[in-house]
């Protein structure tokens, strides 16, 4: 104790001018030094350092519930979108199903809807098929007609004469007199 009383002493006794000079006892400078520094710091420092040890806490405590709170937000929508994810999956499975076999539908629709028109095309084909032969019978029949009524007549002409003319006439004259009495 008497070094650390002499450094004190010594203190005060430094000259006023002249040289500047280390103390080299260690033990007796420095031990102080950081006693009272430790000291102070121990004494002023202990409500600031707890304050700030306390506020670091609570908000390493507050970020730490946010984070247990935004896990188990997440673990929460992770599962809806889970629960969607699957439904979406089933109705996409049906939306497929229902698909292909709309699809067969549709092609078996279109088959039978193809061969009814072909068997309209065809039936119309062989309609208008028999009415150009009936057309063209039809008019065969009218030129045979025609030639053989140009040749009766021809031989009619050249056949008949005057006299067999006007009896034919007259027997004409005769059937249609016997036909309106039977109608009247």
């Amino acid at each position: 104790m008497k070094n650390v009383t002499d450094s004190f002493v010594s203190l005060g006794h430094w000259p006023s001018a002249g040289s500047f000079g280390f103390n080299i006892d260690i033990l007796a400078t420095n031990l102080i030094n950081l006693s009272v520094v430790l000291g102070v710091l121990i004494f002023f420092g202990k409500g600031v350092l707890s304050d700030l040890l306390d506020n670091r806490k609570k908000r390493i405590l507050n970020t730490i519930r946010n984070s247990e709170e935004l896990r188990e937000g997440a673990i929460e929508q992770l599962e809806k979108a889970r629960a969607r994810l699957r439904k979406v999956e089933i109705e996409a499975d049906e939306f497929r199903v229902n698909g292909y076999s709309e699809i067969e539908r549709e092609k078996l629709n279109l088959i039978d809807s193809t061969y009814k028109t072909l068997e309209q095309l065809e039936n119309y084909k062989n309609e208008t098929i028999n009415f150009e032969q009936q057309k063209a019978s039809n008019q065969v029949r009218q030129r045979v007609f025609q030639q053989a009524l140009q040749g009766a007549l021809g031989t009619l002409n050249s056949c008949l004469n005057n006299e067999l003319h006007l009896r034919t006439i007259s027997a004409n004259i005769g059937i249609l007199a016997a036909m309106k009495q039977i109608t009247d």
